[in-house]
């Protein structure tokens, strides 16, 4: 770490071990956001393609492989055979179990099951990963995003943010979603738990994207008795849009994985697992968004967006309340008025005291967009303008981003991370091609270069630390957080 830099003290952002113990099942989930009676009920995403840009996911049961694609492993895994595309943490794999899982043997069916999930990893089976790598996912995708004609990918959903105060106007990560949002993709992103904070992490307080925050209570049918769950974060300049059931959430369990090694009481019989956090209620809208693109497949991202914030249900306690906020509806939201097609970006930047655009530039550093953290390996920290890639340029990155050049074939901004096209294998009905890449960390005055030992950067996992009894602790961790 450069000098005169403080150690930081990472905290996870998974909560399944201090959560009330109550399970929620998707049954629940379906109840409470109004998808289980009406128009909603016949509904199951079919022909809307979903993007997770995650820790990946694994082969169980419950995941049909018709229903998943794997996009690039853009992770540090992605050199070993046996970690490639594969969640290591267990934090994609419960996410997809809320939307696309097909659980038979349990009846644990995602909310949107007959959606196509596009998995692109970047995080570790510790959860380690850079904005840099975070980005060049969302590139992708942008690029991507008509892979499958039958199934275009309209939801991205992103589980992930920094504890940085970036303002949204300069944000390089705040620009790459823009620039998804331009392109017709609603962007679902976790506002984050606030262990650390009660402001929204990077990129939640992006105005353009739906910014999701936990609620609890989902075990009635009445979501008017809802509060925010007492783990996540409702904002403070910008504060989420809307709130969905993220309290212990019933989904599919990843065996052997960091967390469900973490948290055996999580474990809900062989095949299932509790989990609680913002992550959790992104993923429940990114499915619900999806029964929405299913019934009215023009939707633009923000008529979308305004649909399922204005159809919600008002809270009436706690918080939330006070805020005005509302909890997640999508059967109302079938029904609510379609706005008009490009909403006005004035009101989004009132809150930053913007009078511009309301657009990202792209411009910011970032390092100030990993905000009070960062990632190292062998005792060599990633820092200032460098992405784990190697070199890094605002300027030359924010013009193909916004051409979308960013990626031919494999490679992104001229750095080879992937197989330039599909023909992978995995378990998924369709991988992108692997390819050798090397990692290179600039240290503030020279480019430090770990090798690769067939398994792990410099022969030395990405540690997380050590668990406290509710929150971990390590200099190694990731300056991210799964929401």
């Amino acid at each position: 770490m450069p000098a005169g830099e403080r150690t930081v003290v990472q905290r996870t952002r998974w909560q399944a071990a201090i959560d009330d113990g109550r399970s929620v099942t998707l049954a629940n989930v379906r109840r409470a956001i109004g998808a289980d009676t009406g128009t909603a009920a016949t509904l199951n995403g079919t022909g809307v393609g979903i993007a997770m840009i995650d820790t990946g996911v694994v082969s169980v049961p419950g995941l049909p492989p018709s229903q998943i694609v794997n996009g690039p492993d853009l992770s540090f895994e992605s050199q070993a055979p046996l970690l490639r595309y594969n969640d290591g943490y267990g934090h994609g794999t419960h996410l997809a179990g809320i939307m696309v899982g097909n659980e038979t043997t349990t009846g644990t069916y995602g909310l949107s099951r007959g959606a196509k999930l596009t998995s692109i990893k970047v995080g570790t089976g510790t959860g380690a990963v850079d904005v840099s790598q975070v980005m060049a996912a969302v590139d992708w995708v942008v690029e991507n995003r008509n892979h499958d004609p039958a199934y275009p990918i309209k939801v991205l959903t992103l589980a992930y943010g920094t504890i940085s105060e970036q303002s949204p106007s300069v944000g390089p990560l705040h620009f790459a979603l823009e620039k998804a949002w331009e392109a017709g993709i609603l962007v679902v992103v976790a506002g984050g738990n606030g262990v650390v904070t009660a402001a929204l992490t990077n990129p939640a307080t992006d105005p353009f994207v739906l910014s999701v925050g936990a609620a609890a209570g989902a075990q009635t049918a009445d979501p008017a008795d809802d509060t925010e769950s007492i783990f996540t974060n409702l904002g403070t300049k910008r504060v989420v849009d809307l709130l969905a059931p993220g309290s212990g959430i019933v989904s599919l369990r990843d065996p052997g994985s960091n967390i469900d090694n973490t948290y055996p009481t999580a474990r809900v019989g062989d095949r299932l697992f509790r989990g609680s956090g913002s992550s959790q209620a992104a993923a429940v809208t990114a499915a619900a968004a999806a029964l929405l693109l299913q019934s009215k497949p023009n939707l633009t991202p923000d008529q979308a967006k305004q649909m399922l914030i204005s159809s919600g249900t008002p809270l009436t306690r706690g918080r939330a309340a006070t805020l005005k906020l509302r909890s997640l509806h999508v059967g109302r939201a079938l029904t609510a008025p379609v706005p008009a097609a490009t909403s006005s970006t004035e009101s989004r930047w009132s809150w930053w005291g913007s009078n511009d655009s309301g657009k990202s530039d792209g411009s910011g550093d970032l390092k100030d967009a990993r905000g009070a953290g960062g990632i190292r390996i062998s005792g060599t920290w990633l820092w200032n303008e460098a992405s784990v890639f190697g070199n890094y340029s605002s300027r030359r990155w924010t013009d193909a981003s916004k051409d979308r050049t960013a990626w031919s074939g494999g490679r992104w901004m001229d750095h080879q991370l992937a197989g330039n096209g599909w023909g992978g294998s995995s378990f998924a009905s369709k991988t992108w091609q692997p390819a050798a890449w090397s990692f290179r960390t600039w240290t503030g005055s020279t480019w430090f270069d770990p090798a690769w030992n067939g398994r792990y950067w410099s022969g030395r996992y990405w540690s997380a630390g050590v668990w406290s009894g509710r929150y971990w602790s390590s200099e190694d961790w990731s300056g991210a957080h799964w929401g």
